[in-house]
């Protein structure tokens, strides 16, 4: 209220401290820190989620995946029993960046209990105009060999990460890769590695459009 009568006082402060003022006034305005941001994440029954000192553990059916978030400034615990268990994620007198952190966590663990449930598709599929892709999964699927690219001579060799299997689809062998995993971010980064490996080099990309292209990203049974 002092500050509101200092500025409606206008005949007795000179114009440049009025702006200086209120120019203070927006700043801290702007700055101001939420006390408590929290957001929480149901626990299907089938699975089980912990916590310890911000490292999540995830066991499903399928697999066990794990993740640091402790490069994050958050406080994770589980609440609850049964069917009302829930990971809790809350920060205290954050500020934007850190608050968006918040749902970030919560979106990582969502996702690697629907990778522990279900499991992540990733179908890619091989572009050529004149000269065939070869392609052979190989190494018990974890491998790609890649022949023919362009007519090279060259075989390219592209290792999957770790719990991710490649394989020829099933409806169209001859043109299709349908890679397979548990972790969404081992899934997604296996196939870009694939898409960069066929980059072209040195010719005009408007006009030799070969390599292999991601065409669909599924999540397994939906």
């Amino acid at each position: 209220s002092s500050l509101n009568e200092l500025i409606s006082c206008s005949f007795r402060v000179p114009m440049v401290l009025q702006k200086r003022i209120v120019l203070t006034a927006s700043i801290n305005t702007s700055t101001m820190k939420a006390i408590q941001t929290t957001q929480s994440l149901v626990i299907p029954s089938e699975v089980t989620v912990s916590v310890k000192s911000r490292f999540v553990t995830v066991k499903g059916k399928k697999e066990t995946l794990t993740r640091d978030f402790k490069h994050l400034n958050v406080d994770m615990a589980i609440h609850g029993k049964g069917e009302k268990k829930r990971l809790v994620v809350s920060v205290y007198f954050a500020n934007r960046e850190q608050i968006a952190s918040v749902r970030t966590a919560i979106s990582h663990v969502q996702n690697m209990i629907t990778g522990v449930t279900k499991g992540y598709e990733y179908k890619m599929r091989l572009v050529s105009a004149h000269f065939p892709i070869n392609v052979t999964p190989v190494e018990n699927n974890s491998v790609l060999e890649i022949r023919n690219f362009l007519g090279e001579k060259l075989v390219r060799r592209v290792p999957m990460l770790e719990g991710v299997k490649i394989d020829r689809s099933t409806t169209n062998p001859k043109d299709e890769l349908v890679i397979t995993g548990s972790n969404l971010e081992n899934v997604s980064q296996s196939a870009a590695n694939i898409k960069q490996s066929c980059a072209v080099k040195n010719k005009d990309i408007r006009k030799f459009l070969d390599g292999i292209y991601v065409s669909e990203r599924n999540v397994i049974g939906e």
